[in-house]
């Protein structure tokens, strides 16, 4: 095991480094760069001023010199300084990360809580009304984007409950978990949706194919209770795609934390992340997009790992 997890850390050296030549790269083919950013919307600043900042930040150097220096300082532990928030990188992405991770949680758990029974109930009632239900409801989920389904929430909510979600004044879990509750729940929904949706086809998907097998035809001729058969015999082994289902999704919820964040005003890395690519903080972006990238990759190693565990046949090579 721990020579199978070894060569996988190793594996995703290559993933991780053409990430930040692709993020690297494509933030630097916008024009102009951060000190233009400044002088065009709050300081006025001569040319000379500006070479000057330039040359401080390091933004006078060819690209693949940037690029280096980054890419080294990020291996440290460093990854550069904000020159609109006038912060270290790091420090403020860790200061905006519980809630995106909070909010991803949630996400998740409502995807795991709702998608699972229904696609338990579908591929056992096979062709019936909850059949039905269920794919129009994946249907729905996988086909409605994220923003779309926010907006539309805030619209009822303030229109026919006279209920506005949080707009800006968020509340830590640590410092009020009820009010933070109440907060969350609505941009949670709006991001699982889809990651429920995908649980669900997929775990209707894997029942089904397991539910055809000759060991569950076995299994009925031996006189167990259906319910037995279902929970004992197919489940377990329906579990494998759900699993690498549930962890690319997780590592998507960061990803899409970006869109829900800015509509619900979650102060998230997500938001973060859109608000330093408007600002061309070319420091912040590609922090940010790292840290994702290693989440992702992370999470979706912690679901190989998961494996062994739900079904003991699977060996690591």
């Amino acid at each position: 095991m721990q020579r199978y997890i070894a060569r996988r850390l190793i594996a995703f050296v290559p993933t991780l480094f053409g990430i930040t030549i692709i993020v690297f790269t494509v933030m630097h083919l916008i024009p102009g760069d951060t000190i233009d950013a400044m002088i065009g919307t709050q300081f006025k600043l001569t040319e000379a001023q500006a070479a000057a900042l330039r040359e401080y930040f390091g933004l006078d150097k060819p690209l693949p010199e940037q690029y280096i220096r980054w890419l080294v300082a990020a291996m440290q532990g460093d990854f550069g300084y904000s020159v609109r928030k006038g912060e270290p990188v790091l420090p403020l992405i860790l200061r905006h990360f519980p809630l995106t991770l909070e909010l991803a949680f949630f996400s998740m758990t409502i995807a795991l809580i709702l998608g699972i029974p229904l696609g338990i109930f579908s591929a056992v009632k096979r062709d019936s009304a909850i059949d039905l239900i269920g794919r129009l409801f994946a249907l729905l989920g996988l086909a409605m984007p994220a923003f779309w389904l926010g907006t539309l929430i805030i619209l009822v909510l303030s229109l026919y409950f006279r209920i506005m979600p949080n707009a800006g004044n968020y509340v830590d879990f640590f410092e009020d978990p009820v009010a933070n509750l109440k907060q969350m729940v609505f941009p949670a929904l709006t991001l699982g949706f889809a990651a429920t949706a995908d649980v669900m086809r997929t775990m209707r998907s894997a029942m089904l194919e397991e539910l055809g097998k000759d060991y569950t035809r076995t299994a009925r001729s031996k006189g167990l209770h259906e319910r037995r058969v279902i929970l004992q015999h197919c489940l377990k082994n329906a579990w494998i795609p759900v699993i690498t289902i549930v962890g690319l999704e997780t590592g998507y919820l960061f990803g899409g934390a970006v869109i829900v964040e800015s509509v619900f005003a979650l102060p998230g890395v997500g938001r973060l992340l859109l608000i330093a690519i408007g600002e061309r903080d070319y420091a912040v972006v590609q922090g940010t997009i790292l840290l994702i990238a290693v989440n992702f990759v992370l999470v979706n190693l912690l679901a190989d790992l998961i494996y062994a565990w739900v079904n003991p046949r699977i060996h690591y090579e």
